[in-house]
C-alpha cells in the first residue's frame, strides 16, 4: 500500500493508546540519548503508523522512546494558517517530538503554487521537503530552496516509478541547486534491485532523507533486519556523507498493531549503529 493509495481509500482511525510491554526499551534508549542510534537522529515515517489520529501516532512514537517525526499528509496535512500551525506544534510539543520533515503529496509547476509548502515548513522549523516533484516542478523548485534554503529531497518509489533507479534521480539532480537532494528509501531500492549503500555514496552530502526499511527475496517488507538490507552497510554510508537529518523508519506491515514490530526495527538499527 502506497500513500497514494492509503489517502484514496482509507480515512485515519481514532484510536487511544494501547498497553505496550516497552519499558525496558524505552528506559535504555532514553538513557543513552543520541547515542542510542549512533548520534543519528533517529524518527518515524508517520505512515508506518497511518492506523492511528495525529495524537494516537505521536503517543505510539513517544512510548517508543523516538523524538523525531517525519508526519505524511494523513496526519499533517499541509496548512500554513496560523491556527493550523499552532495545533500541529502544539501537539509535537505534547509528546516532546521534532518534526524535521514532511511528506509531500505534490509539487506544483509554479512558484505560486509550491509558496505555501515552504511557508508551511518554514512555520514549522521543518528541515526538508521530501516528495516526487516532476520534471515540470524543478525550475519553482530551484528558486524556492534558495530563497527559504529548505532542501527537496526526491523520494524514490520502485518499480514502475518516476524515480525507481539511483541515475533516475541522478538525473533528476543534474543541473539543479545543490538544495535539491534525495530521500534514499532502503525498501524501495532494493525493489528495483539498487544498492541503497551505493545510493548514498552516489548522492553523497544532497542525501537529505531517509526511509529506512527492509526487503526480503519475494520483493516483499519484513521487519529490519530479516530481510536483504545491509543495514550496517547504509550507516557507515550516511557517517561518511555526514548525514544531519531524521532517519526514519518506515515499516508497512501490519498498521493496526505494529508496535511490536517496530521495537524489533529499532533494535536492528540500534544493533547496526554499534557496529559503526
Amino acid at each position: 500500500m502506497n500513500r497514494r493509495y492509503f489517502l484514496k481509500t482509507t480515512s485515519i482511525v481514532l484510536g487511544g493508546m494501547v498497553s505496550h510491554p516497552l519499558a525496558t526499551f524505552v528506559a535504555r534508549a532514553e538513557s543513552e540519548g543520541p547515542n542510542a542510534y549512533g548520534g543519528f537522529k533517529m524518527g518515524l515515517q508517520s505512515f508506518t503508523l497511518r492506523h492511528f489520529d495525529l495524537d494516537g501516532c505521536l503517543q505510539r512514537m513517544k512510548q517508543l522512546g523516538l523524538r523525531h517525526v517525519e508526519p505524511f499528509s494523513g496526519h499533517m496535512p499541509i496548512n500554513n494558517s496560523p491556527d493550523a500551525v499552532a495545533k500541529f506544534k502544539a501537539a509535537l510539543t505534547r509528546y516532546d517530538l521534532t518534526c524535521l520533515g514532511i511528506f509531500v503529496d505534490k509539487f506544483g509547476s509554479t512558484v505560486e503554487a509550491n509558496r505555501d509548502t515552504f511557508l508551511f515548513a518554514k512555520a514549522m522549523g521543518i528541515q526538508v521537503l521530501v516528495g516526487t516533484p516532476t520534471r515540470e516542478s524543478f525550475e519553482s523548485l530551484d528558486r524556492l530552496v534558495a530563497e527559504f534554503r529548505i532542501p527537496v529531497a526526491i523520494h524514490n518509489h520502485g518499480p514502475g516509478s518516476a524515480y525507481a533507479t539511483i541515475d533516475d534521480v541522478s538525473q533528476a539532480l543534474d543541473g539543479r541547486h545543490e538544495l535539491i537532494g534525495a530521500c534514499v528509501d532502503t525498501g524501495h531500492f532494493l525493489r528495483a534491485d539498487q544498492d541503497p549503500v551505493k545510493a548514498i555514496q552516489t548522492y553523497g552530502q544532497r542525501t537529505f532523507g531517509m526511509h529506512l526499511k527492509d526487503v526480503d527475496k519475494d520483493k516483499k517488507f519484513p521487519v529490519l533486519g530479516k530481510g536483504t538490507l545491509d543495514t550496517v552497510g547504509v550507516l557507515r554510508a550516511l557517517k561518511k556523507v555526514r548525514f544531519k537529518y531524521c532517519l526514519a523508519l518506515e515499516y508497512e506491515e501490519n498498521p493496526e498493531n505494529p508496535l511490536a514490530d517496530i521495537e524489533e526495527c529499532l533494535r536492528a538499527v540500534r544493533s547496526a549503529a554499534a557496529q559503526v
